[in-house]
């Protein structure tokens, strides 16, 4: 069974073992006559793949207890990986969803790295620094990249571990492995978003 998570600017395919990353273009173009089961946020692309006759868009399954009208579909598979949880998608944004007893308990969305780090550099060439993701929180930095560095990792850090309540907290996306260092007994996996679509496509007999 091949499952593909479609963001808005790379496309996720899960073939039971691996994740392969592709453009849009480049997925359509060698997965186009297979049969897969997505998600998509992308609405220009959905709209391109809607008559694909083996693509099968599979939102319509994924729902959990608490969600609200507007609620990204890829926030809902993380949401339903596990029963209990805070889930921190640290992509082009950062997304933070809290379930407890499989039922969701709201969340919030944080600015991603890149963009913190644009807004820097959007202030003075002299902020325009790469995030050290190695950055220690136990003592003040004393250069421009640790400082930017510091403000950026503490402020995320201070939020989540506020509205951590003692759950697991679970990490994905491109920045999540690193990130979730900063977190004590936190988990990365990459899979989350598709363990979610599975167990949808099981409890829908799918």
């Amino acid at each position: 069974m091949l499952l593909a998570d479609i963001g808005n600017c790379r496309m996720h395919i899960y073939d039971g073992k691996s994740i392969i990353q592709l453009s849009h273009e480049e997925a359509i173009h060698c997965y186009k006559d297979k049969e897969l089961f997505y998600i998509c946020v992308s609405i220009e692309t959905k709209e391109k793949i809607k008559d694909f006759a083996d693509w099968i868009d599979i939102s319509d399954h994924l729902h959990i207890k608490g969600e609200y009208d507007t609620m990204g579909i890829d926030r809902k598979a993380l949401c339903l990986s596990h029963k209990n949880g805070i889930f921190v998608d640290a992509g082009s944004a950062i997304t933070v969803d809290i379930v407890s007893s499989s039922e969701y308990q709201g969340g919030f969305i944080l600015l991603g790295i890149d963009t913190w780090l644009k807004a820097y550099k959007g202030i003075s060439n002299a902020l325009d620094v790469e995030i050290n993701s190695h950055c220690s929180l136990t003592s003040l930095p004393k250069t421009t990249k640790d400082s930017v560095s510091y403000g950026i990792i503490a402020s995320i850090k201070a939020i989540i571990d506020k509205n951590s309540s003692g759950l697991p907290i679970y990490f994905t996306g491109g920045n999540g492995e690193w990130l979730s260092k900063y977190f004590k007994d936190s988990i990365y996996d990459e899979f989350l978003v598709f363990n979610g679509m599975k167990t949808a496509l099981k409890e829908n007999k799918c």
